[in-house]
């Protein structure tokens, strides 16, 4: 029979997947979101330019914004990244 002391520890790692999980996610998203947004499609160069530089940097910033926002809205407790 599993301790309190066990049980406490698997709801914490349980916790921490489930933590991980949402970040993998919301990172990927965020990701994909932006990638869509600002690359073009034909690769002219192996490096950004200035606008996909910017585009990217303006679009993660909103993405946070709002993901922060609808958390709150949410009630969710999730630290900011």
């Amino acid at each position: 029979m599993a301790s309190p002391n066990d049980l406490e520890k698997e709801q914490i790692l349980g916790m921490a997947e489930k933590e991980m999980e949402y970040r993998v996610d919301l990172f990927n998203r965020l990701t994909k979101t932006c990638f869509e947004k600002c690359i073009e499609k034909r690769y002219k160069e192996s490096e950004l330019n200035m606008g996909e530089n910017s585009c990217i940097d303006r679009c993660v910033s909103k993405y946070w914004q709002v993901t922060n926002l609808v958390g709150q809205l949410l009630g969710a407790n999730r630290p900011p990244m």
